[in-house]
């Protein structure tokens, strides 16, 4: 056996590198023929019904409104139920027929199996299922004393995802309909600070991944990996080390730096046309692909970048990212004004 994984690891590589170097450009050109082929034959969803988690801001609410234009049923979900009626108005005006709004939490697996069967009640199937509640705590590992504090993130942004699509998967495959999951880049991308955040967005993304290869001759399923886009979390909402929510806008300016921050509605518009057009992964903004493959060709590099501008500084929120934002004066020009308010807006 010894024998045989020592013939494996000198032979495969290199037979790898050579089966690269020759299919390569022919695998992306098929690849860019299935991508216009599956624009012009995007999926119409009028008259289809959507479901979306964590509906009542950001992504989520925004989604609503991009589906609401595009004239399918809406199904909002989340747990402030005053937004969620706010957001049905407005999907209603931008050409929803009707937007059902359901209360709950979804790290609560009840919760999220009266979620599905509502739906199915009320409309008689269900044909999109947009994955999309989640929290963020930007805390150091180490200073967590509990870290049963960290576990909401968990629930809510990997088992929440998980609780949906078990009890969505039934339907869905009636519909031959699809799974939108909202993971993150900061699933492939090591910054610091964001420890539990980031493995529970690689959770979806495995997950997502693995669940593909076993119902995806049934279901279409689109792994989104959003970067810097103007949201609750990059206006500075996170969750604390102990537990609850709190603004924190200096903290945001220390790690986000001078990147530009995407406005959403262009961002949800990339979103929905990929899930649309069958897109296996969809990422905005899409530049931020390029970080994938820094990390995955220059690991080195990404992790001292990100240790420079998130690690260094004789503070959090006086790190070499935060010196270099008010350095270059770039803050007016690459954050959108909602996310420079001092007040949530979403």
């Amino acid at each position: 056996m010894d024998f045989l994984n020592n013939v494996l690891n000198f032979v495969l590589p290199i037979t790898s590198l050579i089966a690269f170097i020759f299919f390569l450009p022919t695998y992306l050109f098929f690849k860019f023929l299935s991508f216009v082929f599956r624009s012009i034959f995007s999926e119409d969803v009028a008259g289809k019904v959507v479901l979306i988690t964590g509906a009542s801001s950001g992504i989520g609410k925004h989604m609503a409104y991009e589906y609401a234009k595009r004239g399918a049923y809406l199904v909002l979900v989340a747990r402030r139920e005053n937004r969620l009626r706010e957001v049905a108005g407005v999907a209603r005006f931008f050409g929803s027929p009707f937007a059902l709004v359901i209360p709950a939490d979804i790290s609560r697996i009840e919760d999220c199996k009266r979620c599905i069967q509502t739906t199915v009640a009320v409309f008689g199937r269900l044909d999109h299922l947009v994955n999309n509640a989640g929290v963020s705590s930007i805390n150091l590992f180490e200073e967590y004393n509990n870290h049963d504090n960290a576990a909401p993130i968990m629930d809510v942004n990997f088992w929440g995802m998980v609780y949906c699509t078990y009890f969505a998967i039934p339907h869905l495959k009636q519909s031959r309909g699809k799974i939108i999951g909202i993971s993150s880049s900061a699933a492939w991308l090591p910054v610091p600070r964001l420890s539990f955040y980031s493995a529970s967005k690689a959770a979806v993304i495995s997950f997502y991944e693995t669940l593909r290869v076993e119902v995806g001759r049934d279901i279409g399923i689109t792994i989104v990996t959003p970067g810097l886009i103007e949201s609750e979390m990059t206006q500075g909402k996170f969750m604390s080390k102990d537990g609850g929510l709190y603004l924190d806008q200096e903290l945001r300016d220390a790690m986000v730096s001078a990147m530009p921050i995407m406005p959403i509605d262009s961002a949800v518009n990339g979103i929905v046309r990929s899930a649309c057009r069958g897109d296996r992964y969809a990422t905005e903004p899409r530049w931020m692909r390029m970080a994938f493959y820094y990390k995955t060709l220059w690991p080195e590099l990404v992790e001292w970048v990100n240790y420079l501008i998130g690690m260094t500084g004789s503070s959090p929120t006086d790190s070499f990212g935060k010196r270099l934002l008010e350095l270059t004066g770039l803050k007016t020009w690459f954050y959108p004004e909602s996310v420079r308010s001092q007040e949530l807006w979403l």
